[in-house]
């Protein structure tokens, strides 16, 4: 199972990570941490789905292409992490309406300490609980 744990994220990213929780947490918003490092063979799992297996395809990248995939030192090291807006302690999916500007204030704090968010416009696939560290497009395969 991929792991929710800030400890599993690069050094860089877990400190980031860190504040962000008290700025969520200090703006009243309330955030759940779903992925932060996901293994090859876990990446593989959500890969195939949507391909060649039933369901709606969840990610583009192969196993070992995700920045949730990173190890450092042959440990987890994530550059990437996934969240979800609570409200009335139910996960908030939908991104469309009102619920889009809740996923924006979420957004807001993590995009200030430098994250790549891909809710924003522009990016590359509109994934919104999807935020990349900077570093990742360094050290990539």
């Amino acid at each position: 199972m991929a792991s929710r744990r800030l400890e599993d994220l690069h050094p860089q990213l877990e400190a980031i990570a860190l504040e962000l929780v008290r700025e969520w947490k200090a703006a009243g918003l309330d955030i759940l941490i779903t992925c932060t490092y996901r293994s090859d063979s876990e990446q593989a799992e959500l890969y195939s789905q949507g391909r060649d297996k039933p369901g709606r395809v969840v990610t583009n990248a192969r196993p070992g292409r995700s920045a949730h995939n990173f190890t450092l030192h042959g440990k987890p090291a994530a550059l990437a992490l996934d969240i979800v807006p609570m409200v009335n302690g139910k996960p908030l999916w939908d991104t469309k309406g009102a619920a889009k500007a809740i996923w924006q204030a979420a957004a807001a704090p993590a995009i200030a300490h430098g994250l790549r968010w891909y809710g924003s416009p522009g990016s590359a696939f509109q994934e919104y609980p999807h935020f990349q560290h900077p570093l990742w497009d360094s050290v990539k395969p």
